[in-house]
């Protein structure tokens, strides 16, 4: 089956951002539990910025991956190169496996989720902005 590729940059926004927005919202739910601790905020906002870096190259690539060709419809498999495909599964399977690892401190989930949380919306955000270029 072919979708318009422009459509294809806003089903990838949708595969980046609703993990995005349940990460967010697991870290302010996980946090919120927790007594204040500033050295938290600081973690958070270095690990935002440090994805934000990171997907901001990956979701410019992969844009124009999806919007290169002639064709004006790409089958899905091509919305994403090999390595973007690799990277959509072993990603989530690698916060599965840090998640029930005993030595990650019950501190760490709401200071790296939320920062993983508004990178993983942001990409979202520049793959819809690119569908509409």
């Amino acid at each position: 089956m072919k979708i318009n590729k422009k459509w294809l940059l806003v089903i990838a926004a949708a595969l980046w951002g609703f993990p995005g927005i349940m990460l967010f919202a697991k870290g302010v739910r996980i946090g919120s539990t927790m007594p204040e601790k500033w050295w938290l905020y600081l973690i958070a906002v270095a690990v935002l910025a440090q994805f934000l870096f990171m997907f901001t190259r990956i979701v410019d690539r992969y844009s124009a991956f999806t919007l290169s060709g002639d064709e004006e419809k790409k089958s899905i498999i091509y919305m994403f190169p090999p390595k973007g495909w690799i990277i959509l599964v072993v990603m989530p399977c690698l916060g599965i496996l840090f998640k029930h690892l005993p030595f990650i401190p019950r501190e760490f989930y709401p200071a790296f989720y939320p920062g993983l949380g508004i990178a993983l919306v942001y990409a979202a955000w520049r793959f819809i902005r690119n569908s509409m270029k």
